[in-house]
């Protein structure tokens, strides 16, 4: 299924968002994303062409888009192109989050079918998960009646869940009938997994509740322990 959400990347740099945009398509290789960087003349800065082009494309690709940008100015461009657009926040909107960890976390939203408010959300949350906070109970996507599962398994990869495989088991998790936490991270959310720093040879507490708990343990289970190609 093709993402129903496209991502717009508007910087001062070309070389930034291009960059942005790379990383984030490694992540979500199903998703649509514009880098609408520096000005026409490739100098530092913002072009309200290059920055109406690219939404303009992004909705043709996908029918909504989410727009990160990096600083203040960016950001009123793309507040300028938004003015002109007769397109409501249900289809195009510009996310108050930070511009690296925001595109990553809304990329894999975005490739699993994420809608504009869920990829938004996705996107604005990103911004707390290296933040010092307080302990809470992890989030959970799905209401607590079903089945609970639980089941330790190992990294086998020698490098761990670095980007790539934290990427393919957020998208893997967001598409189950369950709710699944990897050493009580949410294991929908890229960022999360990144942020637990397992390596090699280490162990992890999955636990899953909902409807497929069982056959969801299974997947991730396997998934985890078959290495990622890196084994």
């Amino acid at each position: 299924m093709s993402a129903r959400v496209a991502l717009v990347l508007v910087s001062h740099s070309r070389q930034l968002a291009d960059g942005v945009a790379e990383l984030a398509a490694q992540m979500a290789p199903g998703v649509r994303i514009f880098a609408a960087g520096g000005t026409d003349s490739g100098e530092l800065g913002t072009s309200y062409d290059r920055v109406l082009e690219a939404v303009t494309a992004g909705l043709s690709a996908a029918g909504g888009v989410v727009v990160l940008a990096d600083l203040g100015s960016a950001i009123l461009t793309v507040e300028s192109v938004l003015e002109v657009l007769e397109e409501g926040p249900e289809k195009v909107v510009l996310a108050d989050a930070p511009f690296v960890e925001g595109a990553v976390a809304a990329a894999v939203t975005a490739h699993g079918s994420g809608t504009v408010a869920e990829v938004l959300d996705s996107a604005e949350h990103a911004g707390g998960t290296f933040a010092v906070r307080e302990p809470k109970a992890p989030h959970s996507p799905v209401d607590d009646a079903g089945d609970v599962a639980q089941r330790t398994v190992v990294v086998r990869n020698p490098l761990g869940l670095h980007a790539r495989p934290a990427a393919v088991l957020a998208r893997l998790i967001a598409g189950l009938d369950a709710a699944v936490t990897i050493n009580g991270a949410n294991g929908a959310s890229v960022l999360e997994i990144m942020k637990l720093g397992a390596t090699g040879g280490q162990g992890l507490v999955l636990s899953a509740t909902g409807p497929a708990a069982e056959q969801a343990i299974d997947v991730v289970a396997t998934a985890i322990e078959g290495g990622f190609g890196e084994v």
